[in-house]
């Protein structure tokens, strides 16, 4: 088998060439330098979604499981206010039991457009159930019905399995509306620390971290 193939650092006329649109697009240093964080993720999540093929609210969620060891997997962003940064999930899985064991956990946003990293370091808190139901009611029908037929994280024998119980639990709900179940709902991370990094030539990077500090943040500027 051929080993891949890394590739090297890049050379100073490789830089110069591919990195002119992110230079242009992270040299916005008023922004960069603002007091608080999460008006600047809101726009870090806007420029995003504009430039990002997909899923621009895709984020590494990392928890910690009965062993003490990390344990990481992609999500979806929900909603991000004052409050925190906020995700729905099956609370039988294999996230929802860790989180409920060690409610602490760790976000990795990465928009590779932008050339721009956004990591997130706080508490858990479940959401309140007429948020869950809210955000429920909000989705596609079918991915209401897959909520009820998953049992996520588990065995699976086979995917026939699966088409099973989604062919069961629509036929359960025909004609009738499909209600959150009880295992169903989210989690808020309240930040403790947020840090903002943007790519930079020759591994120069930017680096700016927030830290909770009372009712407002700590800014401190990072070595690259």
């Amino acid at each position: 088998m051929t080993a891949p193939v890394i590739p090297p650092s890049p050379s100073r006329e490789e830089y110069a060439r591919d990195y002119a649109a992110a230079l242009a697009a992270n040299s916005d240093d008023a922004a960069f330098e603002r007091a608080e964080p999460v008006g600047l993720f809101v726009d870090w999540l806007a420029d995003a979604r504009a430039h990002e093929v997909n899923d621009a609210n895709a984020m590494t969620l990392s928890t910690v499981d009965a062993e003490g060891l990390p344990d990481a997997r992609i999500v979806l962003l929900k909603d991000v206010d004052g409050r925190g940064f906020t995700f729905y999930s099956n609370r039988e899985s294999a996230k929802g039991l860790e989180l409920d064991a060690r409610p602490v956990a760790a976000l990795t946003f990465h928009w590779k457009s932008l050339r721009r990293q956004v990591r997130v370091r706080g508490a858990v808190q479940p959401v309140t159930a007429d948020e869950a139901d809210a955000y429920f009611a909000s989705r596609a029908r079918e991915s209401r019905i897959g909520a009820w037929a998953s049992d996520q994280s588990r065995p699976l024998p086979d995917r026939a399995a699966l088409e099973a119980a989604v062919a069961r639990e629509t036929a359960r709900f025909d004609g009738q509306d499909v209600p959150r179940p009880a295992r169903w709902s989210g989690w808020r991370v309240v930040p403790s620390s947020v840090e903002f990094w943007r790519d930079r030539p020759f591994r120069l990077h930017d680096r700016m971290r927030f830290d909770r500090d009372g009712d407002g943040w700590r800014k401190t500027r990072l070595w690259p």
